[in-house]
């Protein structure tokens, strides 16, 4: 049994990134969040369709297969920031599965700003639960040195 699952939305590769090196950190589950639904990844579309799904609440559908998560003791979230917030996916993870009584940690990558304001939501949106850590990396594909701190943030959560 692993004592931790790192569960994750990415939309560029940058969370992605963070979180495979957390995985590796910890010998955690590593479980990329998928939705049926498809975000435009190019020009304003990309910054107006997901500033929108924010506002509006989405809460896309996950096509992932179920996570038990009573196998962790530790659940690792992890986001892009998208309009000071959280993306959808995690939304739709957080109210698919009910999560009370877990460690939570939490890691978002973005392109300047707003990981203080995630952070708030998304305790919000998790409020029986106990965290652990949170951390924000800045474009991790463009700053290499975002990998090793994500491995010594990871190790300080063992």
């Amino acid at each position: 049994m692993k004592s931790a699952v790192v569960v994750y939305f990415s939309f560029d590769g940058n969370t992605k990134l963070i979180a495979e090196k957390i995985g590796e950190t910890l010998n955690a589950d590593v479980v990329e969040l998928k939705t049926s639904k498809k975000y435009p990844t190019e020009g304003i579309g990309k910054y107006f369709w997901g500033g929108k799904s924010v506002v509006f609440g989405d809460k896309p559908t996950l096509t992932n297969e179920s996570i038990d998560l009573s196998r962790y003791e530790t659940i690792i979230i992890g986001t892009p920031v998208w309009a000071g917030s959280f993306a959808p996916p995690i939304r739709s993870f957080v109210n698919d599965y009910k999560i009370v009584n877990k460690k939570i940690a939490i890691f978002a990558s973005h392109g300047g700003g707003g990981a203080a304001k995630c952070f708030a939501k998304l305790k919000e949106a998790l409020p029986e639960n106990k965290f652990v850590g949170e951390i924000a990396f800045v474009e991790p594909k463009k700053n290499p040195e975002c990998i090793d701190s994500a491995a010594k943030w990871a190790a300080t959560l063992s």
